[in-house]
């Protein structure tokens, strides 16, 4: 691995998540106490998913034409600013008379980050190949989503703890941890890059076509949208929490941290096991056991068999999404990744929403225990389907093995 460039990523990395995770709480915490409306929470999620979901085809197109680590640079350097300007809005909203709330500011300055976001997930991910060798990518892949899992789980702690400590003050400190993403995306070296050679509307939807015509890649990229759509659980551990397994908020929230300490501890794991022997069939099998883990939970009522359905809901999908992430990113050649992953972002973001919103759904017709176990059960049925659907993924034997695909 080149770990002179690969560590000042990675810490970027770091700061970025953190603040990504810790922006949500306290945002989300001082709008509600202003405003005590619950809707304004829903906003705060919104206004930052509609520019991911509306500029997909725009920032696929621009990490793939413009050096990467420029925007890299370019996104933090804008979120930075943007938090800033939180800091500012939110100095003056403190020092203002009660009721006087610059909302419209606010979630304008959201939207803002929101767009900086919809390059930056692009950016991430196509950048990775133009830093590792394709030997190193499964490893450096698992890397780079351990450190993601640990800044994502531990930035609501530390959000918690800098609203306790600094209130309003919280937003120059992510301030100063954006600044430091920025410093270190630009200390990273100039890297190889390999503009697109299409002209007109067919560079533009590049990404699209590639995908659907890549057996592949559209299998990779749709066996993680259906498996998560199906199976989230996510949205119902409170129901869980209180009706079933009948906890207290604190075994609420191990509930909420057990799949990301499966997935850190599995992706630790991933970077020091050796490269998988055969790819296409562990998949499967770990989708699998995704989906099994999840019918476990849904008929768990003991509290610690459930934290062990979770871990395993975690750890597997860790290892399912280390092998799909890598054969996207070396199946694609370096001059569509960009276009490719937007694509993918978009299927990320929509799973996962998509996922939440299915739970709710279902378990106001159905019981918690139903609709977890059917989301299982149809969990179960992408990876038996898939397995015989996707025959060029099952019969993948390494992963540094596959072809780039033509354009």
């Amino acid at each position: 691995m080149n770990y002179s460039v690969l560590i000042p990523y990675l810490a970027a990395r770091v700061f970025i998540s953190l603040v990504g995770s810790m922006l949500s709480v306290i945002i989300g915490w001082h709008l509600y106490q202003l405003t005590g409306d619950p809707f304004d929470l829903a906003l705060v999620g919104l206004v930052q998913i509609i520019p991911v979901l509306g500029l997909f085809i725009v920032t696929g197109w621009v990490v793939d034409h413009f050096p990467r680590r420029q925007v890299l640079f370019a996104c933090a350097l804008a979120e930075t600013l943007v938090l800033i300007g939180l800091a500012l809005v939110m100095q003056r909203i403190q020092q203002a008379q009660p009721g006087e709330v610059d909302k419209q500011g606010i979630f304008f300055l959201l939207f803002l980050h929101g767009s900086a976001r919809a390059f930056y997930g692009p950016a991430q991910q196509a950048i990775l190949p133009n830093i590792v060798s394709r030997q190193a990518l499964a490893r450096a892949v698992a890397l780079t989503a351990t450190v993601w899992n640990v800044a994502s789980t531990s930035g609501p702690f530390i959000a918690g703890l800098l609203l306790a400590w600094f209130d309003y003050g919280s937003y120059w400190i992510m301030a100063g941890l954006g600044g430091m993403g920025t410093l270190l995306f630009f200390a990273i070296p100039k890297l190889p890059h390999v503009k697109p050679l299409q002209k007109g509307w067919g560079q533009v939807l590049g990404g699209i076509r590639f995908i659907r015509g890549n057996p592949i890649i559209l299998g990779s990229i749709s066996l993680d949208l259906f498996a998560v759509l199906f199976g989230s659980v996510m949205a119902l551990l409170p129901v869980y929490a209180i009706d079933i397994l009948q906890v207290g908020p604190e075994a609420l929230g191990f509930l909420r941290g057990m799949p990301a300490l499966g997935a850190v501890m599995m992706g630790i794991a991933l970077t020091r096991l050796p490269a998988f022997n055969q790819a296409g069939k562990s998949l499967f099998l770990t989708l699998t056991i995704f989906a099994l883990s999840i019918i476990l939970f849904a008929f768990s009522s003991n509290y610690w068999l459930s934290l062990l359905a979770l871990w395993i809901y975690g750890a597997s999908d860790m290892v399912s999404m280390n092998i799909r992430n890598t054969l996207l990113q070396l199946a694609t050649p370096d001059a569509l990744r960009g276009r490719v992953a937007a694509v993918n972002t978009i299927f990320i973001a929509t799973s996962n929403k998509m996922g939440d919103f299915r739970a709710g759904a279902v378990a106001a017709l159905l019981s918690p225990v139903a609709t977890v176990a059917l989301g299982g059960v149809m969990a179960l049925g992408v990876a038996v389907g898939g397995y015989y659907l996707f025959a060029g993924i099952r019969s993948l034997k390494r992963l540094d093995d596959v072809d780039i695909a033509e354009q």
